[in-house]
């Protein structure tokens, strides 16, 4: 039997570009989260979010957004014509305009699994845009007073949070403040410390004691995120010296280099694609993968973490890649940006 391997972004980037194109076009079905106000208080989804109105939901069409700017960052060639245009389209400063104003009228709204997806994609223009793309540049500027709400809402809102979220879905505390890291990081160099210090304090406070976590327990029926992982990335993230991250790890998951527990490094099964809580699983296995590989570049060579972590990321991205493209809307409208978050 012959060992699966994991693709390079630019091997699926056409195909994945095209699914992700279509998704953030496509305004019907939406489940918006919109809290009405009152009887004529009924926006449709392109007139209350005109960047981030399609894929299902406020929080996918970001995420979409950011996979296919990575994609045409770094396999420009791959994707579909008319790529740049529906950017332009959808991150113009009108639309992101609007979009700010929504989310500082809502300052509750997508907290926090949007916010930190709106974050990743400020982070990604905002390095594009240091490489010389004229477009990047423009769409960084137009994203500013966007990424500017969000991150003033982390701020306010991490110091008051006694305690995260440890589930596996949207409100997954520790997700949220990874995605959200690279811009804290960058503002933090630019000498704007505020939202790293926050993002910092709140993981040491929540994670910094967690010993023989109870992963054994994952997955949920719904999961499309693993509550051990998420926790273990950020500390990955942010332990200085590495070395401490290593120790951490071995108090957290203690069984981890004789391959326990066994069904966090299985890949999740999924029976019913069509299905939407079903078809989380799929992106779980992505989001594993992705876990995995992030985990075992924090580790020495010679580690046997390191071995059993790369042959799990092997096994969970073989299970559930091909169901990126071609599985139906419930997959189709997210999925590809766990994908790519795996891919890089």
């Amino acid at each position: 039997m012959s060992t699966p391997t994991v693709p390079t972004l630019r091997d699926v980037a056409g195909r994945y570009g095209r699914t992700a194109l279509e998704a953030v076009q496509r305004e019907y079905p939406n489940a918006p989260r919109h809290v009405t106000s009152g009887p004529d208080d009924r926006p449709t989804p392109r007139e209350a979010h005109p960047a981030f109105y399609g894929c299902f939901d406020w929080h996918s069409a970001v995420e979409m957004h950011w996979a296919l700017v990575r994609l045409l960052r770094h396999a420009p060639d791959e994707l579909p014509p008319g790529t740049r245009e529906v950017l332009d389209a959808h991150l113009s400063t009108q639309a992101l305009d609007s979009e700010a104003a929504y989310l500082r009228a809502h300052p509750t709204f997508e907290r926090p699994y949007g916010w930190g997806w709106l974050l990743q994609l400020a982070s990604e223009l905002d390095d594009w845009a240091l490489e010389g793309d004229p477009d990047a540049a423009r769409w960084a500027a137009a994203l500013e007073p966007v990424a500017s709400a969000v991150s003033d809402g982390l701020v306010a809102w991490l110091p008051r949070l006694t305690y995260p979220e440890r589930v596996g879905t949207h409100q997954n505390s520790a997700f949220a403040l990874c995605r959200a890291l690279p811009f804290a990081r960058a503002a933090a160099a630019a000498g704007r410390a505020d939202l790293w210090s926050a993002i910092s304090d709140a993981a040491v406070r929540w994670y910094g004691n967690d010993v023989e976590y109870p992963a054994s327990w994952e997955p949920g029926g719904s999961d499309f995120l693993s509550p051990a992982l998420t926790e273990a990335v950020l500390i990955a993230s942010i332990a200085s010296p590495e070395s401490s991250f290593r120790d951490w790890l071995g108090l957290f998951l203690p069984g981890l280099a004789d391959g326990h527990p066994a069904s966090l490094l299985t890949p999740a099964v999924v029976t019913d694609p069509s299905d939407g809580q079903g078809a989380h699983l799929h992106g779980l296995n992505l989001y594993r993968a992705h876990a995995f590989g992030v985990l075992a570049e924090h580790l020495e060579l010679e580690d046997p973490r390191r071995t059993v972590l790369r042959e799990a990321r092997t096994d969970h991205a073989a299970a559930s890649l091909p169901a990126v493209s071609g599985g139906g809307w419930m997959l189709e409208h997210w999925l590809a940006a766990y994908a790519v978050l795996l891919l890089g």
